[in-house]
């Protein structure tokens, strides 16, 4: 298949990329990353906290009445910003928010002696205790 012929099928490679990354239990993927990667910061780094909707990862029951109807995908990402990788994808319950996401991400990363840097959302006051 050639670069060509690709673009012209782009729309049904995009749907079986989605339907493949819809399936992905992000905290098994984490940690299979984690342990081949052996990625952990020194201390002094800065890790950086943010959430992201994944584009595209909601379905409505308009979309495909052969499929059931789900939320958009939450990620809270830890960020080692020294070395621009990202340590820890942390998928948000579709009930809940990043701010209710993050001290279970702080708790299972358990890292000491780093400086972390978040959004103006995260600053309160239950997170820092």
């Amino acid at each position: 298949m050639t670069f060509s012929n690709l673009r012209k099928t782009g729309f049904q490679l995009r749907r079986t990329v989605r339907r493949i990354l819809l399936y992905i239990n992000y905290e098994e993927y984490s940690m299979c990353l984690a342990k081949f990667f052996n990625v952990q910061p020194a201390s002094g780094e800065t890790i950086g906290l943010d959430g992201k909707v994944l584009k595209h990862s909601y379905q409505i029951e308009n979309d495909n009445p052969n499929s059931d109807s789900h939320p958009a995908i939450m990620l809270v990402s830890s960020y080692i910003v020294e070395r621009g990788l990202i340590l820890e994808p942390f998928e948000v319950d579709a009930k809940t928010n990043e701010i209710k996401a993050l001290p279970e991400l702080l708790k299972k990363l358990a890292l000491k002696g780093v400086v972390f840097a978040f959004d103006a959302i995260n600053t309160q006051k239950k997170l820092v205790n």
